[in-house]
């Protein structure tokens, strides 16, 4: 067994690379350029909403409001006849910084997490590819698998997930070099 406190290093370095590695994606290779459409007339949604004061949540459309309501005619009605909507509100003028910030600790705590099981699998100078290929598994579960999710339940682009799951696989990989070439011996 590997103790976590040992792992330090490749739990740091591998959230420091998929960090660099998201920059790169969605700043300069910009493949997911197409993940959301623009509305026909975005100032108005815009003005329309704004209207609203909506307070920053997710809000659906219709709502039923739990089990009881989806079965209500009122619901059924609103649903047949569209549109379905998900919509999340952020707050004005919410800025990047806390959502990097917000990147960079989750790509840290899966480190972890990726570190607390192969080190409790493997043991100190385990094989490479060993190291490779749990720290990488489970680096690409809590990247990529999650988002599937996204598709199924909130209709979210598939090609939008197919291409995060992507990202996430790079990431993995990314995670799994690092931890082997960082591992114990």
């Amino acid at each position: 067994m590997v103790q976590l406190t040992s792992l330090w290093l490749p739990i740091l370095l591998s959230a420091v690379l998929v960090f660099i590695a998201s920059s790169i994606i969605h700043m300069v290779i910009g493949y997911h350029g197409s993940d959301f459409k623009r509305l026909p007339d975005e100032d108005g949604m815009m003005e329309a909403l704004r209207s609203f004061n909506l307070p920053p949540g997710d809000y659906q459309m219709p709502c039923a409001g739990g089990a009881k309501g989806m079965k209500s005619p009122e619901f059924q009605e609103k649903y047949k006849k569209g549109p379905i909507a998900l919509i999340t509100i952020a707050p004005p003028g919410s800025g990047m910084g806390s959502s990097l910030i917000l990147w960079f600790i989750y790509s840290i705590l899966i480190g972890v997490f990726a570190g607390y099981i192969a080190g409790h699998a493997l043991k100190p100078g385990a094989y490479y590819l060993s190291v490779f290929r749990y720290a990488g598994s489970i680096a690409f579960a809590s990247y990529s698998i999650a988002l599937l999710q996204n598709s199924i339940w909130f209709k979210k682009s598939w090609g939008a997930t197919f291409r995060s799951m992507f990202d996430g696989l790079i990431y993995a990989l990314l995670t799994a070099g690092v931890f082997g070439w960082l591992w114990p011996k």
